[in-house]
Order: structure tokens, then C-alpha cells, then sequence
């Protein structure tokens, strides 16, 4: 039997993602499509024609008794909001990351889905990307030996986004660089580890590239359409630095949202006794064997990860199996996100 969906937000991360993969599912009825923006709803009901109706109040879905589940697509500030609601209305939930604006909300809303038997998914896609998928078996497999530590590097040459507007208002978004890449990769990394105990972190985080707004020079922005250089806020950190110590291997990363070398530097580096790998992110990996010397480069094709995440999602809905970006198991990197925030905050290690 189809499970009958409502997406709510029709933004970028639902046209580039989540509409063409859902459009492609068999098992799944698209019945809502819901922005505050009604153009927004419009224009994805022209190009995706197995939505089937189009409303600005999500609260509309939620009072649809036929509706089994909705997928949160929204800023992050109201990611906590209309979870809730939706919970609360017997609907399971696919939130894109990250969770919500911080730990403490996070932890209320598996509360919620855990108190109500309801599935409760985040968007941490990487966790379905088939790079990232070797690179854990092979870690439980002993290809790296002792892993003992990985360097992440997600750096860039002036690129904030939306400049004085929802992403950098930590108000709204809950931080700069650090909760809208590192997040990706910090998940990536703890689910490569596999069961990490968390033990310190300590992190700096730096303002410096757009304190003055319009002097801020840049040669092109993502979501330039939500900036608002005259009256907008960025009150956010541009660059991330920190260290993280766990029970397996310690991790290192540098972030920069801006950085004043022309250069994209985003990549992961794990580092083991027997063998090491990097992986380019959103691509492939090399992996070099330690005791020959020998350097490989697999081969293997890299099914579209948002497709896999969503089938999963709606595969669980039939099963009632959590899977693997079930909140449950990203709790974890919601905390370690906070735990970074509040070590540049006070400028100290934080202990765990």
C-alpha cells in the first residue's frame, strides 16, 4: 500500500532533492506540497506532477487523516515547530538537518517520537552515499588497522551564504559554517567510526569576513535571493577549527565558510596504521595499504543518496524498523555540534 506524504517547504533542498527522488518512488502518494510562498507550491506542482494539491498552511496536512507522514524541508529555526506539530498529529516525520537549532530542542523531539511510537528521520543524506558506506565496512572489516585518527577539511573561497539573511541569523539557522557543512561532515565521520563515546572537544570559531557586510566582495553566492545586506544580521562564525577527542580516533577539522585563499578544500582523511583513505567529499575515495605501499582507487557507482534515504524512510513506515538516519542515531552529532559551540564560546576544552 502507497504511504500518503505531505512535503512541507519548497525550497532548494526539496527541488534539487527530495521532489525528484519521492517522484520516483512507486510506494508513495505526494498529496501536499506546502510553502508559505504559494509561487514556490505552484512551480513545484508544474514540474513535479505527482504532487497533488498545493497549500501554504501545513496544518492543512496535518488535520488529513489519510496523510501518514510529512518531510520537514524548512529553515532550521522552525524544524523544531512543525516536527512537533506533526507528531503530535500521528504523522512521522523526515526532517532535513540539522535537527533543529540546538541540543536540548533535538533531544525534546525524539522524546516526542519515541513517546508516540512514531518515526522520526533526519537528513543527514552522506550516511547513504555509497563512498561512505565502504569506507565503514572496511573500518569494521581492520583495512585501516587502529584507526586512530581523521582530519576534515570543508573549506572554501568566500562563499557564505544568503548573506544577512536566514543563514546567517543564528536566531533562525542556530550557527554559521560549523551547523550547515560540519555538520555533514562530523556525521559522516562519528557513523564511519561506528558507536563512538565521546570524551572532550574543543573548537574556536571566527566572524572576520563579512563584519562589514557591504564591503564583503565575493564572486558568486549560494542562495543570494535570501541575503539582505541592508538590514540583515550575520552574527555567525565564517571559520571553524577544532579537535575532538572519542573512545577510537581523535578528529581534527578546520571549516570556512570564507576563507582569503582562492582554493575549495573539502575532503576527509582517515588515517590508520595499516592503511589510510581520503575521500573527496560528495565522490570517490583513495585508499592507500600500508604494508605494500599501494595505492587504490575502487571502483563502484554512487547511487543518488537522496533517493536511497528517502526509500529507506518509507521502507521503514512499512517495516516499523528504525534505520540509520533515525534521530535516535544522530542524537550524537547534535550533541558534539553543541559541545563545539560552547567550547568557542567559553574558549575551553569541554570534557564529556
Amino acid at each position: 500500500m502507497k504511504k500518503v506524504i505531505a512535503v512541507i517547504g519548497c525550497g532548494r533542498i526539496a527541488d534539487a532533492a527530495h521532489f525528484p527522488a519521492l517522484s520516483k518512488l512507486e510506494q508513495v502518494r505526494i498529496k501536499y506540497a506546502c510553502d508559505l510562498i504559494e509561487e514556490k507550491t505552484s512551480a513545484m506542482k508544474a514540474k513535479y506532477p505527482s504532487v497533488e494539491q498545493v497549500i501554504t498552511d501545513y496544518r492543512i496536512a496535518l488535520a488529513d487523516s489519510e496523510v501518514d507522514a510529512v518531510f520537514v524541508l524548512t529553515p532550521n529555526y522552525s524544524h523544531f515547530t512543525i516536527t512537533m506539530d506533526a507528531l503530535r498529529a500521528g504523522k512521522h516525520v523526515m526532517c532535513e538537518k540539522p535537527i533543529t537549532v540546538n541540543y536540548e530542542l533535538s533531544q525534546e523531539m525524539a522524546a516526542e517520537a519515541e513517546r508516540r511510537g512514531l518515526m522520526l528521520n533526519i537528513g543527514v543524506c552522506n550516511r547513504y552515499h555509497r563512498s561512505v558506506e565502504l569506507l565503514r565496512q572496511m573500518n569494521r572489516e581492520g583495512r585501516f588497522g587502529n584507526l586512530y585518527h581523521v582530519y576534515c577539511s570543508f573549506r572554501n573561497f568566500r562563499s557564505i551564504p544568503g548573506l544577512g539573511g536566514p543563514f546567517t541569523d543564528k536566531a533562525q539557522s542556530g550557527g554559521g559554517v560549523l551547523i550547515d557543512w560540519g555538520v555533514h561532515f562530523l556525521d559522516l565521520i562519528l557513523y564511519v567510526l561506528g558507536d563512538v563515546r565521546l570524551k572532550s572537544a574543543t573548537c574556536d570559531a571566527y566572524g572576520e569576513m563579512a563584519k562589514d557586510m557591504k564591503a564583503y566582495r565575493y564572486r558568486s553566492m549560494w542562495a543570494e535571493n535570501t541575503a539582505d545586506f541592508e538590514n540583515g544580521v550575520n552574527n555567525v562564525e565564517d571559520f571553524i577549527s577544532g579537535y575532538i577527542r572519542t573512545d577510537k580516533a581523535s578528529i581534527s577539522f578546520n571549516g570556512a565558510w570564507a576563507q582569503n585563499i582562492d582554493e575549495d578544500e573539502m575532503y576527509i582523511d582517515f588515517l590508520g596504521d595499516r592503511g589510510g583513505a581520503r575521500l573527496q567529499y560528495g565522490g570517490q575515495f583513495v585508499f592507500w595499504e600500508g604494508g605494500t605501499l599501494e595505492k587504490h582507487a575502487p571502483a563502484y557507482d554512487i547511487p543518488n543518496m537522496y533517493l536511497c534515504e528517502d526509500r529507506a524512510f518509507i521502507e521503514s513506515l512499512h517495516t516499523g524498523e528504525k534505520c540509520r538516519n533515525h534521530i535516535e542515531y544522530i542524537l550524537e552529532s547534535a550533541r558534539l555540534l553543541s559541545v563545539l559551540y560552547e567550547s568557542a564560546e567559553r574558549r575551553e576544552e569541554i570534557k564529556l
